[in-house]
C-alpha cells in the first residue's frame, strides 16, 4: 500500500494533522478510530503530540512499526556517519518534513517520495537540508 490514499493530488497537498493520520492508521488496523482510541494511540505513535498546523510528524518506534504493518511505502535515506542529531537538526526536521518520518542514528525514513528525493539530493545531510529550508523560508517571507 502506498501513502497516496492520504495525499490529494488534485489540490496538491497532503494531510499534516497527526490526529487525522492516527485515525487513518487505526482504520487500516481495523480498530475503532473514535476519540478515546486516538487519545490512547497518539502518544504511542508520535514523538511529539502537541498540535500544530504543519510538521511535527516524527514517529516513535511503535509508530514506525505500525506504518510498516499496514503496508505504507517508506523511503530510507542514510545520512553521513559524521552527522550528529543535534537539537537544531531535529527542530528543522520537525518544521520541514511534512509527512510521517522516523529517525535512527544512521538514517531517516520518510513516507513521501518527494521528501525522499529532496533529502537524497542533499546526500542525506540533514543539517544542510534544514538550513537550506530555513533560509528559503526566511527569503520567501
Amino acid at each position: 500500500m502506498t501513502f497516496r490514499f492520504i495525499c490529494y493530488p488534485k489540490v496538491r497537498s497532503c494531510l499534516t494533522d497527526k490526529v487525522t493520520y492516527t485515525k487513518l492508521f487505526l482504520k487500516e488496523l481495523n480498530k475503532s478510530y473514535n476519540d478515546i482510541n486516538v487519545k490512547e494511540y497518539m502518544p504511542l505513535w508520535w514523538q511529539n503530540t502537541r498540535t500544530k498546523g504543519n510538521g511535527g510528524l516524527r514517529l516513535t518506534e511503535e509508530g514506525f512499526d505500525v506504518i510498516n504493518q499496514i503496508g505504507i511505502t517508506t523511503y530510507d535515506i542514510p545520512y553521513p556517519r559524521d552527522t550528529p542529531l543535534t537539537t537544531q537538526i531535529i527542530i528543522h526536521l520537525d518544521k520541514f518534513i511534512t509527512c510521517p518520518y522516523y529517525l535512527t542514528n544512521r538514517s531517516i525514513t520518510v513516507t513521501d517520495e518527494r521528501k525522499a528525493i529532496e533529502l537524497g539530493l542533499f546526500s542525506g545531510d540533514l543539517r544542510k537540508y534544514g538550513l537550506t529550508k530555513a533560509m528559503n523560508r526566511s527569503k520567501n517571507g
